[in-house]
């Protein structure tokens, strides 16, 4: 039995590089030794606490050094992680716990009305972060090292954002996690130990967790945690600790750019990696101008580890495109409408993205009829639909049910938005399907307008109207100040249309 686990990342950094800085948060400085003694100390606290290998451990908690701490202890103690996104409401929240069967949540001071509601409406215990749990680390006898786990044992549960119903947990293994962090930082990009990484995006979530804390300790390199992501904050701190790597989804691309014309500098960043959503090309060279860096787009999801692509230096990088598929991974078009079978397609053709190889997690928790339906044929259907060009280049064209069918004609959201985001007045845009007696469904575009400007709603439409098909161009134009944000920062359209539904 090949044993492997998550916590080896940070272990072997402590015997690699035991004095190399790990952990910038603040003013608090930690070592990569600091960082896996103080894990070590919290996992000898959970045992104490009655925590065993395989049991489920929820971590509730924003980007401070508490959260890789636990994360690296409830691992080190052979546990399950099962993070929990910060902007569930206490129901919410108690379906992760009981659902994921968790014994324990361990709970930042900010969030912990909300985790205890949840933990004692199902009888579970919760212990916050810093002050409860140091004092019982601080009474327990610290773990020598890490409890060994077979490389397929659960490591991690994420919690989908459910965009169909309630949020699955999906099974990820200590395998699939250790190959996701190592081909990301050594395979994928040029990841360096010197290298200095912003930890903006939500550790909580699959990509912040994989890309940015598990890649960049993988390859020995430094994390600059951002608790709350605000632009002209991340450039001010980026330029203060030399940051040079910068994670992020497409909303915090559009803020940055923005704001980089006020900043007094900017950092001199080398890798830049986009993922979580697509990526406009508008707001891709616009960030590029400003920072004069080179965007590299990727591609995931929660049951992927999360990368499955990524543009890579060794392929070229082509803007409007995810890229190519990881080393050791197959990512593949399938056809959409067969879903008993994996049909695959050739180049160039429209289809559902499937992907396989060492990232495809074990399954959905607890929900095999689910999970049978995502992994057919050895391989995992993504929902996402997409092309792949001659060269091997992927491109998403949408979500399987975003798809708007007006007239009975297919409009691709992600096209409409590509031209409207290149309007000097738009800013933000996202376009929904609302309900239409004539037409079934019809083109809305919900605009944040740029700064200083109030566009007119007929003036946008004509304006689509030279720029986009005759069935294409949205029809109805709303605004709105800010879009509503899911905890991964992705644009919430489900929240869109029913906001706009018979307004």
């Amino acid at each position: 039995m090949a044993t492997l686990s998550v916590a080896a990342v940070l272990a072997e950094n402590a015997r690699r590089r035991p004095h190399k800085t790990a952990l910038v948060e603040g003013d608090l400085r930690l070592s990569f030794e600091q960082v896996w003694q103080r894990s070590l100390s919290r996992a000898g606290a959970l045992t104490g606490l009655g925590v065993r290998p395989g049991d489920r451990v929820a971590l509730m908690a924003p980007n401070t050094a508490e959260f890789p701490v636990a994360y690296y202890a409830i691992a080190a103690a052979g546990a399950v992680v099962v993070p929990v996104h910060l902007l569930l409401t206490a129901p919410e929240v108690e379906h992760v716990l009981k659902d994921s069967g968790a014994t324990l949540l361990l709970v930042h001071p900010g969030q912990a009305a909300t985790g205890r509601a949840a933990a004692q409406a199902l009888g579970i215990r919760a212990v916050e972060l810093g002050g409860e749990l140091d004092r019982l680390a601080a009474d327990a006898r610290p773990l020598p090292t890490y409890v060994t786990r077979a490389a397929d044992d659960p490591a991690v549960v994420f919690y989908t954002s459910g965009t169909t119903g309630v949020p699955k947990g999906a099974v990820l293994s200590h395998f699939n996690l250790v190959m996701n962090a190592t081909v990301n930082a050594f395979d994928a990009n040029d990841i360096r130990a010197d290298d200095v990484a912003l930890g903006a995006l939500p550790l909580f979530h699959a990509f912040g967790q994989t890309v940015s804390l598990n890649s960049t300790w993988r390859a020995g390199a430094t994390l600059v945690l951002l608790p709350r992501f605000d632009a002209a904050r991340a450039i001010e701190l980026m330029v203060k600790e030399g940051v040079n790597t910068f994670h992020g989804v497409p909303t915090m691309f559009v803020a940055l750019a923005a704001a980089a014309g006020a900043a007094d500098a900017l950092p001199e960043l080398r890798v830049c990696v986009s993922g979580g959503a697509s990526l406009p090309v508008a707001v891709l060279e616009r960030f590029e101008a400003a920072f004069g860096a080179t965007v590299y787009e990727g591609y995931g999801l929660s049951e992927t580890s999360p990368t499955a692509t990524v543009n890579q230096p060794v392929f070229g990088t082509r803007a409007g495109t995810i890229g190519h598929p990881l080393w050791g991974v197959d990512v593949e078009i399938a056809r959409a409408e067969t879903e008993d079978r994996v049909e695959l397609l050739p180049p160039g053709e429209l289809g559902e993205v499937v992907v396989r190889g060492h990232n495809v997690f074990s399954g959905y928790l607890g929900r095999p009829e689910a999970t049978a339906e995502a992994l057919v044929d050895g391989w995992f259907r993504t929902g996402d639909l997409g092309t792949k060009d001659e060269e091997g280049f992927l491109r998403i064209v949408d979500r399987k049910k975003d798809v708007i069918i007006r007239g009975g004609y297919n409009v691709y959201p992600r096209e409409v938005e590509e031209v409207l985001a290149r309007h000097p007045q738009i800013a933000q845009v996202a376009v929904i399907g609302l309900p239409d007696e004539l037409h079934g469904e019809e083109v809305c575009a919900v605009v944040v307008p740029a700064e200083g400007t109030a566009p007119d709603p007929a003036a946008l439409t004509e304006w689509s109207k030279e720029h986009l098909g005759r069935h294409k161009y949205p029809r109805r134009v709303e605004f709105t100040d800010t879009m509503p944000l899911g905890p991964s920062m992705k644009v919430l359209k489900r929240e869109l249309r029913t906001r706009y539904t018979g307004a």
